[in-house]
């Protein structure tokens, strides 16, 4: 594997996955679903910039260690990563989402917004690391 392309995975699909990321659990989703403002940490979003820069960076590594772990195993066609990506969605952010919702004020839009963001965003990754490694 060329480092220079798992660069350009990384970076092509953490880009575009924090456009999901702002797309399916951004601004506009939360301040639709605002029936419970006691569970945001900052009231109206002010004050959460240190929030966001801590955040930003994670697409990136979720999307870095999904290249390896194709490359790992070997999974140089969609079909075998996108089934990757729903086996991973299906095993961790599902599960974790679906929990917390249960147990925490979280509106059920919110929930499920959250929950097809982290799909999409694995697809996505799963899309560029077969396109530009594969």
């Amino acid at each position: 594997m060329s480092w220079m392309r798992l660069g350009l995975t990384v970076l092509t699909s953490g880009i575009v996955s924090s456009l999901t990321d702002w797309l399916f659990m951004g601004d506009w989703l939360y301040k639709r679903y605002d029936r419970h403002p006691e569970i945001w940490r900052y009231p109206r979003g002010e004050g959460e910039s240190k929030a966001i820069a801590w955040s930003s960076p994670l697409p990136f590594l979720t999307c870095a260690f999904f290249a390896l772990i194709c490359y790992r195993l070997q999974l140089h066609q969609y079909s075998s990563a996108f089934k990757l990506a729903l086996l991973i969605w299906l095993a961790a952010p599902l599960p974790l989402i679906v929990t917390n919702a249960l147990f925490i004020k979280v509106a059920p839009m919110i929930a499920a917004s959250h929950s097809l963001g982290w799909l999409v965003k694995l697809i996505l990754a799963a899309a560029a690391t077969v396109l530009i490694i594969g």
